[in-house]
């Protein structure tokens, strides 16, 4: 803990972080006893402004929290009406018929959703039972109790100099202290990795496993628009060189959401994700779609891949994992916002237990068991091998054998390659440039495709220049002297928002390593991908980074 004098205030429970999990499990917790004091602290600007998910809706999440949520209001409008799978080639593409994919992998019964807006919603109905929601207020520090449980986190911490110290307007923050913590801060939260490692959560699962996914918001001609269709893409433009993918998901308005995903283990260090993704848009089928609309928006993050065999211990002495902090997202559905309000809806219900019971600050056992054996594991075990088939062998294995695979867990019950494992760490999976060739790619043309920057501009992302980088080097000297000689510094090409740069003194021919972290969108994807692993992402101060409108 540090020594900096705070005033703390005490709750029943404390959650980090309004997605999904967070919000499922302040709403069950209320449903559950309205006297209970439950506090969610998030560090948007507002409730979904750093939301940002494909986003199909499997609605088995929020049927179990709040069954009505139809008449309830909730912006969950666009059921599916149309499902298509492309192979594409860099001219054409072959749809993969319906009836060949396994049934887990239809959309029937699903909607096309904001998971942003869906998370305004859901907030709304957490402060109507009494919930308190504070947005702009990032979560700095864990708090631990005497016996080393979890007792509570740093709040709010605002006005530091760019060297880290107290500025002229300096906040310390606050401690909230609860009985039990949850932390639902998305992929890769920076609390969520401070506990993994001290409470060796990750000591018995295999490693996790990431993609980067991207997406922007376009309009396009209304004599285009299908609204309900929704359309997944593999192949081209990734080929060999990585694993990934597009969607195409028609919503409301005349809008689509345009996305691409490109799994981190990737081992060519000169591969652009980013640039992938403006490339895939040229794509004939994609052109004609988006020819003579226009982009309003693009955001990027990281998605949790491992699935099965990579969920951490989920609850630890005083804390719990929620959502994508545990890496609850099906990989072949592209899925994990029914996961994580499911996963919301147990721990909440564990939590309650405890506490009724008289219960504070230890491991709710419950929490990890219905976790494991309830519908979130049921989910996630019976296509535990399609991630590490594509990722040992490719796209076709991952399409003959997964599918093989997953065909018989539907059918059976049982996977009859057991339980593969993962391998490498997505950093580690980074092969040193000598190894590859560069790769040359097209230039945006402003209409179609466009530079990053430009693009980050419709993130709507702003950070208060005075305070400290929240990026963070273990060690200033690795980016320069191993990084750029080694792996062709791929920190300037794996972000997809241009925060890192090698910049060459004209005069002295030096070069230096430059963090724009003005420009982060907080995906979290070097914190994953630096093959150092030198690169710590932290929470900046509350409210900064993107402000997602419809994401």
């Amino acid at each position: 803990m540090s020594e900096t004098e705070r005033e703390s205030m005490e709750y029943d429970v404390v959650i980090v972080g309004a997605g999904p999990a967070g919000l499922s499990a302040a709403i069950r917790l209320k449903q559950l006893d309205a006297d209970l004091q439950v506090v969610v602290l998030e560090k948007g600007s507002e409730v979904g402004a750093h939301i940002l998910s494909g986003a199909v809706l499997d609605p088995s999440g929020i049927d179990a929290l709040i069954p009505d949520w139809k008449e309830k209001g909730a912006p969950i409008n666009v059921p599916v009406r149309k499902d298509n799978f492309y192979m594409l080639g860099e001219a054409g593409s072959v749809r993969v018929p319906n009836f060949a994919m396994p049934p887990l992998m239809n959309n029937h019964g699903n909607y096309i959703v904001s998971m942003g807006n869906v998370c305004r919603w859901m907030a709304e109905q957490a402060e109507e039972l009494g919930v308190e929601i504070f947005p702009g207020m990032a979560c700095s520090e864990l708090v631990y109790g005497e016996d080393g449980s979890l007792k509570g986190v740093v709040a709010g911490e605002f006005g530091k100099n760019a060297d880290g110290t107290p500025g002229p307007g300096y906040e310390p923050g606050m401690e909230l202290h609860g009985k039990y913590v949850f932390l639902s801060e998305g992929v890769r939260g920076s609390l969520s990795k401070e506990a993994i490692a001290k409470f060796e959560l990750d000591k018995n699962c295999d490693v996790p496993k990431f993609g980067l996914g991207m997406k922007e918001i376009w309009e396009i001609d209304p004599a285009k628009h299908s609204e309900g269709t929704v359309t997944h893409t593999m192949g081209w433009p990734l080929g060999k060189n990585a694993g990934g993918g597009s969607f195409i998901y028609h919503l409301e308005n005349n809008q689509v959401y345009v996305g691409f995903v490109v799994h981190l283990n990737y081992k060519n260090p000169h591969l652009f994700p980013y640039m992938e993704f403006q490339r895939f848009k040229h794509h004939p089928m994609v052109a004609e779609l988006l020819k003579g609309g226009k982009r309003v928006a693009y955001g990027a993050r990281a998605i949790s891949e491992g699935g099965w065999q990579s969920i951490p211990q989920v609850a630890f002495p005083g804390g719990a994992l929620l959502g994508c902090s545990a890496g609850l997202v099906n990989v072949p559905r592209i899925k994990g916002n029914h996961n994580a309000m499911l996963s919301g809806k147990a721990a909440a219900e564990a939590a309650h237990a405890a506490i009724k019971a008289g219960r504070s600050g230890d491991t709710l056992e419950v929490y990890e068991r219905d976790l494991r054996e309830g519908p979130i594991g049921k989910d996630l075990k019976r296509v535990r091998n399609v991630k590490p088939l594509w990722s040992k062998y490719g796209l076709a294995a991952s399409l003959g054998l997964g599918g093989f695979d997953m065909w018989t867990n539907n059918l059976f019950g049982l996977s009859l390659l057991g339980t593969l494992k993962h391998g490498k760490t997505d950093a580690d999976a980074t092969e040193e440039a000598s190894k590859h060739k560069p790769i040359d790619y097209p230039k945006p043309d402003g209409t179609l495709s466009f530079d990053r920057l430009t693009n980050v501009s419709f993130s709507m992302t702003n950070h208060e220049e005075s305070q400290p980088a929240h990026l963070k080097l273990k060690d200033p000297k690795i980016p320069v002297g191993v990084n750029l000689p080694k792996f062709a510094g791929p920190s300037a090409r794996y972000c997809p928002a241009g925060v890192y740069e090698f910049v060459t003194d004209d005069k002295s021919g030096e070069t230096r390593f430059q963090i724009n972290f003005q420009n982060c969108v907080h995906c979290k994807t070097c914190d994953i991908k630096d093959p150092c692993q030198n690169i710590n992402w932290t929470v900046p101060q509350g409210g900064d980074g993107p402000n997602y409108p419809n994401m």
